[in-house]
Order: structure tokens, then sequence, then C-alpha cells
């Protein structure tokens, strides 16, 4: 996933400064665009939604060191203005829980709204060129959303010129020579709420470069991408048969809120 892990003192605070700069740019941007909304309708959606993502979060496959997502559902669900906000209080509790720092709260946001923002649009256009097929359209924009957050992460670590992780972050994979070994040494399956993880450090024993970085989280991500695609996918296509105005697609009998 494209979430930042680093601690707080680590980054540069020009970096730091910047993501809470944009931050606080698309939440007056999203309050603005959703100040005629239903809030009887909007504010529960954004708790259970926003509760989905923390706990989606939270939790790692430990094999190939990848935590879920489900911010591709959540922004089908409350749409790009919302998904700030929901982006916002999920990282706000996910660092509270130490999962990343507080001062990387503003990048972090930016990133998973980007994430929700893109696999809206995503899940739009794929849905209106299919004609429907809400679950093959959803885990395409899965993939498609997660190829292009991935790759703005790896941007923000290059920029922050930080070393980005080293060989106990990537699961199984060896970062030296993109290989597994023995995938299932360390469990299957952890939540990181009830088992924190451990924060990289500045320059961490066996730092990896910012293309190893990169290679290794494509390799990873391409695996992660795929489970997560199928997971949202089933439940994109569960959700459009039971209850489809959550998707806000009127080609799939939802309709628009506001």
């Amino acid at each position: 996933m494209s979430h930042l892990h680093f601690p707080d003192g680590v980054l540069p605070l020009w970096l730091i400064g910047l993501g809470w700069l944009v931050t606080l740019v698309l939440v007056g941007a999203a309050a603005r665009a959703l100040r005629r909304a239903d809030r009887a309708h909007l504010v529960p959606l954004i708790g259970v939604v926003s509760a989905l993502v923390v706990a989606a979060m939270s939790s790692e496959i430990v094999p190939i060191a990848y935590h879920i997502n489900l911010t591709v559902l959540a922004g089908i669900m409350v749409g790009p203005a919302a998904a700030v906000l929901v982006a916002l209080v999920v990282n706000v509790i996910l660092a509270l829980f130490g999962h990343g720092g507080v001062t990387v709260v503003g990048l972090n946001t930016v990133e998973i709204a980007t994430e929700m923002s893109l696999g809206y649009v995503l899940f739009h256009g794929i849905v209106r060129v299919l004609r429907g097929r809400p679950g093959l359209a959803a885990g395409l924009a899965t993939v498609l959303t997660l190829f292009v957050s991935t790759t703005l992460m790896i941007g923000i670590v290059a920029l922050s010129q930080v070393a980005p992780v080293d060989a106990r972050e990537t699961g199984a994979l060896d970062p030296a020579t993109l290989s597994f070994s023995d995938p299932f040494g360390q469990g299957l399956f952890a939540n990181r709420i009830a088992t924190p993880e451990r924060e990289p450090s500045v320059a961490p024993a066996g730092a990896i470069s910012v293309a190893r970085f990169a290679a290794v989280v494509y390799a990873l991500g391409l695996i992660g991408w795929t489970i997560e695609a199928l997971l949202i996918g089933s439940m994109v296509s569960f959700v459009a048969r039971v209850r489809p105005g959550l998707l806000r697609h009127p080609l799939l009998g939802g309709l628009e809120w506001t």
C-alpha cells in the first residue's frame, strides 16, 4: 500500500509542511463541495467507511508485507470530496496507534485521498465503458489506482532523501535478489493495532537505495494489488446486487446524493 510509515523526526520539515498545506487546501475544498450535502446520510457514512478503512489498513499479509487498503472501495462509496475527510480521519487514528508519525499525517492524507478519489473516477469511467459489470470495473480500478498511488509514494520517499526500508520490512522477499524464502516464517496475517510494527529509522541496518526500494515495492505490490482487486471486486459486485445506492452510480441503479 502507499501509506508512509515514517515516524516523527525523519522526513524533512519542508516536505512535512508541504503535505499539511496540501491537506488543508483539500479539506477546505471538500468542506465547500459538501456544504449542501445531506448530512444525515453523509456523516454516518463517513464514520462507517473510515472505521472500515482503519481496520483494513491495520492488517498485513505478512509474507508479502502488504497492508490491505480498501481505499478504492471507500472512494466508490463516498465520492472524491468526502474521501478527503475519510482519509484525514483514518490517518489521524492510525497515527495515534503508532502507524506512522503524527507529522506525516498530512502526506498520508494526500496519498490516501488520492487513492480514494482516483479509484472513484476510474471505477465510474470503466463501468461506463463496460456498460455495467461493477465487480470487474472495481477490480481494474483497484490495480490501476494502487499502481499510481504507489508511484506517488515512491516519489515522496525519493524527495525525502531518507533511507526508505531495510530487509526486515519486506516480508519474505529478499531485497537484494528479489526472491522469496520461507514465506510463512513470520506467519500469514497480522493486525498492526494489536501488534504495532517496528518503524524504520533514518539509516537502518541494511538500508537499500530508492531504486531497489521501488523494485521491492512494485514486486510485492503486484501480488497485493491482485489480491485486493479480487477482494474489492467481489465486495462491489455484492453491494451492486443488494444496495446499489451505496455505489452512487446511476448505471448501476445507485443515485447521486447531494
